[in-house]
């Protein structure tokens, strides 16, 4: 039998939707090892976060109770001894900002191998790593020659848990170093991020190279204003200066998981696709019906935008 261990995130006092995804993707991995599934959540409301985790497929859940938001020091040495206390075989965390920031430093402290940025697993003989390589054009898959490992896992890739378990949540007393943290965590303050977050919109209204023109972008905000969406877009709209880095979605922008994601105007590059892949429903208005965008899509309306968004503005705003 064989332990999963699963670090879950938090941020400004809420768990951010990769820790459902990990508890899914670490049962994934238990049950084919044929062992438990450990989740932890270290800092800030840590009775709060432990109930959230307590879902369908978890078996334990430990919460380390020590500041407010993320630390390096802490988080590192606390994933460490439980992951020692537990005998975990696997340890995953998410491919996020936080994750790259300690995950590194775990798997040398545990010596696992590392392996970041899992879109699947494969079990048989031993674990393999499955990766979108050259911006997602290709996969390729990771043989780990170890009976041990770390691996972070993208945003989007699994659904999240859902149920309610019935896990024992208990507190781990993490025995942390405080002359060794280094650093002290004031506050937190958001930073360049513009006037959204398009990460967490429900429903987003994407635009790409289709609108041709930054005067033809008020069909397109239109469009949200009667849909109470939000606006983002393909790369090119943002080279091109016309709306800001913050809406861009793709794999140099944003990972998105709405419940609706309309493609306006986009191809469907594999670049652009990497970000919005993960929506429940995908919605595309493009006047090629051999576009890529059309592969991945639920519904899609073969015709010219300019005709088309108008149509739908006053369907919906009417």
């Amino acid at each position: 039998m064989s332990d999963v261990l699963v670090v879950a995130e938090h941020r400004r006092g809420e768990l951010r939707d990769v820790s459902y995804e990990l508890l899914t993707a670490g049962r994934e991995l238990a049950d084919s090892t044929g062992g438990n599934l450990h989740a932890t959540i270290i800092s800030g409301d840590v009775d709060e976060y432990g109930e959230d985790l307590n879902r369908e497929g978890v078996d334990a859940v430990h919460t380390v109770d020590h500041g407010e938001e993320f630390n390096h020091g802490v988080c590192t040495q606390a994933v460490e001894q439980i992951a020692n206390e537990i005998d975990a075989q696997y340890v995953l965390a998410g491919n996020t900002v936080n994750g790259m920031d300690f995950y590194p430093a775990v798997a040398e402290r545990l010596d696992m191998p590392l392996v970041t940025d899992a879109i699947a697993f494969e079990t048989g003989d031993g674990l393999s790593v499955i990766r979108e390589l050259y911006s997602g054009k290709t996969e390729g898959t990771i043989d780990v020659d170890s009976e041990t490992a770390f691996v972070s896992v993208r945003p989007g890739e699994w659904p999240a848990a859902e149920g309610t378990g019935d896990a024992a949540v208990e507190a781990f007393d993490a025995d942390i170093d405080e002359e060794a943290l280094n650093t002290t965590v004031n506050g937190y303050e958001e930073v360049g991020s513009g006037d959204v977050d398009i990460s967490e919109a429900d429903v987003l209204v994407s635009i790409g190279r289709g609108i041709e023109e930054e005067d033809n972008l008020p069909l397109v905000h239109d469009l949200a204003d009667a849909l109470g969406a939000t606006v983002s877009a393909s790369r090119p709209i943002v080279d091109n200066g016309w709306l800001g880095q913050e809406r861009q979605v793709g794999q140099s922008g944003k990972k998105v998981t709405p419940d609706i994601y309309i493609a306006i105007g986009i191809s469907g590059a594999v670049q652009h696709v990497a970000g919005m892949k993960g929506a429940d429903t995908i919605i595309t208005i493009n006047n090629d019906p051999s576009a890529p965008i059309y592969d991945i899509a639920d519904y899609g309306i073969v015709g010219d935008l300019f005709d088309v968004v108008p149509a739908l503005t006053e369907e919906f705003g009417g």
